[in-house]
């Protein structure tokens, strides 16, 4: 088990992701250390790409401002590295194989290294394409993380025993008319990703509110929430911090209570 699975295996755990550079690259290093101090355990940072086809709309619009206000991956290493040692909980990538490889996938995995970064998930590489990215990964300390969604089926078994770090299993609970019928069918798939791997599986995409997360952390271990993060940034930019500090602590008291 990795250094990664270790932490996040020993409670119900909080992911919230920020996509880096929106507004700022400034505004995101405040939004993460206020992260880090509400007791969140793990940051998912989303490198902007100009065409990330796996995000909604709403993250979509967060890369462009990001890479409008001039966010690059260097200016994003060089935020990562200002305030890698005011905090001590794990760093994880989120970005797309074109940025990778635009950047050097050798010189992004040693740089990611050197800072810390425990872990790197690219949505537009499939589990069949991922041995290129996977074995780079592991050679600088970091996990390559799988998504596995409940339309996987058959595949769920194969990706999940072979998953380093977490597995991110896709909620789909972006779709509110069809919310009831996703969250039986992740409750299913999370089942079934469990009895194939020790390693913890965390729910994300679509997961907006404290009463969502309490939900998911009954049967999964823990959650990731990025779409209320994406919507308090846009709507207060420099002024975001208070903001996001406040919901993450009401997303982490909702999986305590699930706990106690």
């Amino acid at each position: 088990m990795s250094n990664l699975s270790s932490i996040l295996n020993q409670k119900k755990v909080f992911l919230p992701f920020l996509t880096c550079g929106d507004p700022d690259c400034e505004t995101t290093a405040a939004n993460i250390l206020a992260l880090a101090e509400s007791g969140a355990d793990a940051v998912i940072l989303g490198i902007p790409f100009s065409d990330p086809t796996a995000e909604g709309s709403l993250i979509q619009c967060a890369n462009i401002r990001a890479l409008a206000g001039g966010a690059t991956t260097d200016r994003i290493f060089k935020m990562a590295e200002e305030i890698r040692n005011e905090i001590s909980i794990p760093l994880i990538f989120m970005t797309y194989a074109n940025v990778v490889f635009s950047y050097g996938m050798e010189r992004f995995c040693k740089r990611c290294e050197s800072l810390g970064i425990e872990g790197l998930i690219i949505p537009d590489v499939p589990f069949e394409e991922k041995e290129e990215f996977d074995v780079v990964c592991k050679s600088y300390q970091m996990d390559l993380i799988s998504m596995i969604a409940p339309t996987s089926a058959s595949r769920i078994s194969k990706i999940a025993s072979e998953a380093n770090g977490f597995v991110f299993a896709v909620s789909g609970l972006g779709v509110s008319d069809e919310q009831s019928k996703m969250q039986a069918t992740i409750e299913q798939t999370v089942s079934e990703i469990k009895a194939h791997t020790n390693i913890p599986c965390i729910v994300g995409f679509g997961i907006q509110t404290p009463a969502q997360a309490a939900y998911m952390t009954g049967f999964a271990d823990g959650v990731i929430a990025d779409t209320t993060f994406t919507e308090i940034v846009a709507k207060y930019a420099k002024d975001s911090t208070p903001y996001v500090k406040e919901f993450a602590h009401s997303m982490i008291a909702a999986i305590q209570n699930t706990i106690e």
